[in-house]
């Protein structure tokens, strides 16, 4: 079972890319993130087409999250418990082939010290408690999507030009951790150890042309999916085609 997470940065403009990559890399499940449309404009039926069934969260130009897959869904849950009406559209999950999958885009945070950093950390905190509250570490669980955090210093091109800056911070790298704590594995560093892995890119500067990322896109699992995990790769390919995501996808791969 091959299982992948992509921010796509605006599924609508970047279907082209969404769709041809579906078809070349063809997994069983792919989580988005960043989606950027209300759920009445998901373009469904172009996944459809391809075989995939479709959940999605949306909102109008920011944020969004969904999940296709070639089976069905059970269980899908959008939001977290304690949501606000009105709250940002970044969780769904849903139970595919025995494995609960939750795909998650993690607040960007802005800049060290803004409001919306302490938002950031504020919404870490609340999803370790929506696992504590809906799911134990001993069940198949897969936590993916984009974190905005980089958790180590083989995770950043350049950790001292990195560190104390946004994506890279003691608070945020501490807030990701606790949230790991409570029973994940990093799917991709079980399998990889090297540095220079990165999953995003600025556009800016010919970041992806001379390798200068972070990683920040990541697949976490418990120990009942660790014992059946047999790879993680960056599919890197897709970041050279025109009109990129400034994210690549990553692809986890299962018994």
């Amino acid at each position: 079972m091959k299982i992948a997470t992509w921010n796509v940065n605006s599924v609508l403009a970047r279907l082209p890319q969404v769709t041809k990559w579906l078809d070349a890399a063809n997994p069983d499940v792919l989580c988005m993130q960043e989606t950027k449309c209300i759920d009445e404009k998901f373009p469904a039926d172009e996944f459809s087409r391809l075989g995939y069934r479709s959940e999605s969260f949306g909102q109008a130009a920011y944020n969004g999250v969904a999940i296709l897959s070639r089976t069905d869904f059970q269980h899908v849950h959008r939001g977290m418990p304690d949501d606000e009406d009105g709250a940002q559209s970044r969780l769904i999950a849903a139970t595919i082939d025995g494995i609960r999958i939750v795909n998650v885009y993690i607040p960007n945070g802005q800049a060290i010290g803004a409001e919306r950093y302490y938002f950031k950390l504020e919404w870490l905190r609340r999803l370790r408690a929506f696992f504590e509250s809906h799911y134990l570490p001993g069940e198949k669980v897969l936590l993916c999507g984009d974190f905005n955090v980089a958790p180590e210093d083989r995770d950043v091109h350049d950790p001292m030009l990195w560190r104390g800056r946004i994506h890279f911070s003691e608070p945020e790298k501490e807030a990701l951790t606790y949230v790991k704590d409570w029973g994940f594995v990093d799917a991709f560093r079980m399998h990889n150890s090297e540095e220079k892995q990165y999953s995003w890119w600025d556009y800016r500067a010919g970041a992806f042309r001379r390798n200068l990322g972070l990683r920040i896109d990541h697949v976490w699992i418990t120990e009942p999916l660790a014992k059946e995990s047999l790879s993680v790769v960056i599919d890197k390919e897709p970041r050279r085609w025109e009109k990129p995501s400034d994210h690549a996808p990553v692809i986890a791969e299962f018994k």
